[in-house]
C-alpha cells in the first residue's frame, strides 16, 4: 500500500517534514485562533479575561480527555497498520468513536452543574464567578465538536493523512476567529459569545471531519452496525491513553494551584492569574508546532516499531529532538526580547505589563529543556509506555512547579519582589529533563534495543 510504503520506506527526514509539516501548520493556525480569541475578550475587559484564564483548567482537562483517547486509538491503529491487521484497524476506529461519545456525555454533565462550583473555589469576584460559568457552561455543553473533531482527525493521522487534519483543524480555527467578532460585539453577548464561537467552530471542523474520512481515509471504514464496545480493546487505547488523560488532568491541577497561589499570595492577585493565562496563550505559537510534529511522530515510530524497524525509529527521534530544541530556542529569543510587545495584544494595563515582561522572560528560560521532554514523551507513548510521560508530567508540575511557586510566592511576597514566583519554571524543568532521560534510557535499553535493525544498513541504529 502507499501508506505503508511512505512509513516504512521514504526517507526519514522527508517522511517527518511530510508526516508532521501539515499538523504543524495546522497547530499555528489553532495557536492564532488561541490568541485571537483572548484578544477579542480582553477589549471587553480584564475582569473577562480573567474569567476565561481561570476557566481554563476545565476546558484544558476536557481536550485532554479527548486527546489522550485519540492517542490510544493513534498508536493501536498505526502499530495494526505495520502489522497488515486490517480488521484490528477498524475495531480500533470504531471503539475510538465510541469512547468519544462516552467523553462528551461525562463534559456535557459537568458543564451544566459544575461549573459555577468550579469558578467560585478560585475568587471572589462576582463578576469573574459569572462570566466564566457562563463561558464553560457553553464551552462544555456542546463540547461533542471537539470530541468528534479530535477522535476523526486521530483516524486521518494513524493512516498518515495528516494534510487533511490541517485542513479540519484549520477551517475550524478560520471559522471560529470570524464568530468571534460577530457574537462578541456584533450580537454583544460578550464571554457566552466568545464560546459560541469556539464551540461553532470546532463543529464545523467535526464535520468537515466526518467528511473527509469517509471520502479520502480507506484504510478505516466505520460501521454502526452490530457494533459493541469491545472492552479488552478499550482497555488497550486507554493503557496508552490513560497516561496521557492524567498528564492533562496534572497539567489542570497545576493550573487551578497555581492560579490559587498567585490570587493568594502576589500583590497582582486576580492581574497576576491574568498574566498567567496569557502566558498559556502566547506560548502556544511556540508549543503547538512542537505538538504538532509530536502527532507526525508517534504513528512513525509505532508503524516501524510494528514493522520492527529499529534503524528508522531512532533517526526519526534525532530528527525531531533536533527540530523541536531549535524552534524552542527561538521561541526563548522572543519571550526575552519582546515580552512588552506581547502583552500590549492583550490591552495590557501597566500592572499587566510590570508583571508580564519579567514573567515571560523568566518562564522562557525552561523552553529548550521542554522541547527534548516533549519529542521523548512521545516516543513513550508511540511504544505504549505512555506511563513515563504521566510520572515525568507529575513530578514536573505537582512535586516541583507547585511547590516551589507557592514557597517562593511567599517569600516574594514578604520581601516585596513578586518576580520570585515566576523561578519555579525554570527550576521544574531541569528536574523534568533529568527524569526524562533517565526513563528513556531505560526504555532505549529495554525495548528499543530488542528491536532488528531491518537491514537499515545507511541509518543509524542507535544514539
Amino acid at each position: 500500500m502507499e501508506r505503508e510504503n511512505k512509513m516504512g520506506t521514504m526517507p526519514v527526514g522527508k517522511l517527518i517534514i511530510n508526516m508532521s509539516l501539515p499538523m504543524v501548520i495546522s497547530m499555528l493556525v489553532q495557536a492564532l485562533y488561541n490568541v485571537v480569541d483572548s484578544v477579542f475578550v480582553s477589549r471587553i475587559s480584564e475582569q473577562a479575561l480573567t474569567a476565561v484564564s481561570l476557566a481554563f483548567p476545565a476546558q484544558n482537562l476536557m481536550i485532554g480527555v479527548a486527546t489522550g483517547t485519540g492517542v490510544g486509538v493513534n498508536a493501536l491503529l498505526s502499530r495494526a497498520l505495520g502489522e497488515k491487521n486490517r480488521g484490528r484497524v477498524s475495531k480500533v476506529a470504531e471503539n475510538g468513536v465510541f469512547l468519544a461519545l462516552v467523553g462528551y456525555a461525562l463534559f456535557l454533565v459537568f458543564g451544566l452543574f459544575g461549573s459555577r462550583v468550579f469558578m467560585a473555589s478560585q475568587t471572589q469576584v462576582s463578576e469573574i464567578i459569572e462570566m466564566g460559568t457562563e463561558y464553560l457552561t457553553v464551552c462544555c455543553g456542546l463540547s461533542f465538536g471537539i470530541f468528534g473533531e479530535i477522535m476523526f482527525e486521530r483516524l486521518m493521522q494513524s493512516t498518515g493523512r495528516t494534510f487533511y487534519t490541517m485542513i479540519t483543524q484549520g477551517v475550524g480555527a478560520i471559522f471560529n476567529i470570524i464568530f468571534d467578532p460577530i457574537f462578541i460585539f456584533t450580537l454583544d453577548m460578550g464571554v457566552t459569545g466568545a464560546a459560541l464561537a469556539t464551540v461553532l467552530g470546532q463543529i464545523v471542523a467535526f464535520v468537515l471531519a466526518i467528511v473527509l474520512n469517509h471520502k479520502h481515509n480507506p484504510d478505516v471504514r466505520l460501521s454502526a452496525k452490530g457494533f459493541r464496545p469491545d472492552l479488552r480493546m478499550i482497555g488497550e487505547i486507554y493503557a496508552i491513553g490513560v497516561p496521557s488523560i492524567i498528564m492533562v488532568c496534572i497539567g489542570s491541577v497545576m493550573t487551578f494551584l497555581m492560579n490559587k497561589i498567585l490570587i493568594l499570595y502576589t500583590a497582582g492577585k486576580e492581574t497576576a492569574a491574568t498574566v498567567f493565562g496569557v502566558y498559556f496563550k502566547l506560548n502556544s505559537f511556540i508549543f503547538m508546532p512542537i505538538f504538532g510534529l509530536n502527532n507526525g511522530i508517534i504513528p512513525i515510530v509505532a508503524y516501524n516499531y510494528g514493522a520492527k524497524n529499529r534503524a528508522r525509529m531512532v533517526q526519526a527521534v534525532k530528527i525531531a529532538a533536533v527540530i523541536a530544541c531549535s524552534v524552542m530556542f527561538v521561541g526563548m529569543l522572543l519571550f526575552l526580547t519582546i515580552p512588552g510587545t506581547l502583552l500590549s495584544l492583550f490591552d495590557a494595563s501597566e500592572m499587566m505589563l510590570a508583571i508580564g515582561e519579567p514573567a515571560l522572560r523568566i518562564i522562557s528560560t525552561s523552553f529548550t529543556f521542554a522541547g527534548v521532554c516533549i519529542v521523548l514523551g512521545s516516543i513513550f507513548q508511540a511504544l505504549g509506555h505512555s506511563v513515563y510521560s504521566m510520572i515525568v508530567s507529575f513530578i514536573r508540575q505537582l512535586v516541583v512547579l507547585v511547590p516551589c511557586a507557592y514557597l517562593l510566592a511567599r517569600w516574594g511576597l514578604s520581601i516585596g519582589n513578586n518576580d520570585l514566583v515566576w523561578l519555579s519554571y525554570p527550576i521544574a524543568e531541569v528536574f523534568s529533563l533529568a527524569v526524562t532521560l533517565i526513563l528513556f534510557t531505560k526504555l532505549y535499553r529495554n525495548v528499543i534495543m530488542e528491536v532488528p535493525l531491518h537491514g537499515e544498513e545507511n541509518e543509524p541504529a542507535n544514539f
